[in-house]
């Protein structure tokens, strides 16, 4: 109950809880959604992938030939057109850093300029194991067409890592965004 002649205070002040309570309201309701949405669809809740590879050879010629790739896309947006004016992903790679064990670099996406992540971690035993995970720099990127799929597999057809005997890929929906939608002749 408001003092008198304080009516206007408290009339502001009504408001101003009704707002806040809204607010909490609204941010509960969005992010129930959001996590049905998750739930539902079986992605990761940000946009990014994860790939496992086989190889038989050995994991210092599969690291070269992936970094040997990624240094053949580094280039500028002008090698991102085809000859018939649509663009393509297979460019703007950069690498960041590497060991024996590890390459890091990052993909550009040639329209918008979204930059994503990329890791590949390596092992040897036996035949060569590698992980794979792209994930977008964009806080609040959570769809994304399978492009964090089709960032790293391109390296890896690129390089006709694809073609060895003892490849095999590795990878689902629920580990990487919309893997069974990707059009990496796009992406």
């Amino acid at each position: 109950m408001c003092p008198r002649n304080h009516h206007v205070m408290c009339s502001k002040r009504f408001c101003l809880d009704k707002c806040v309570t809204m607010s909490s309201v609204l941010l509960t309701v969005f992010c129930a959604a959001f996590f049905v949405f998750a739930v539902s669809f079986s992605y990761p809740l940000h946009a990014s992938c994860s790939i496992e590879w086989t190889f038989a050879m050995n994991c210092s010629a599969v690291h070269q030939a992936i970094k040997a790739q990624i240094t053949k896309w580094t280039n500028d947006d002008k090698d991102c057109k085809r000859s018939d004016g649509s663009v393509w992903e297979k460019c703007l790679y950069t690498l960041k850093s590497e060991s024996d064990r590890e390459l890091k670099a990052t993909h550009m996406t040639p329209l918008k300029k979204y930059v994503d992540d990329l890791t590949f971690t390596f092992s040897q035993s036996g035949t060569c194991n590698v992980e794979g995970y792209s994930t977008s720099e964009t806080w609040y990127a959570v769809l994304d067409y399978g492009t964090n799929y089709c960032n790293l597999h391109n390296l890896i057809t690129g390089s006709g890592l694809d073609k060895d005997s003892g490849y095999t890929e590795k990878t689902s929906d629920s580990i990487c965004t919309q893997y069974s939608s990707h059009n990496c002749s796009r992406y």
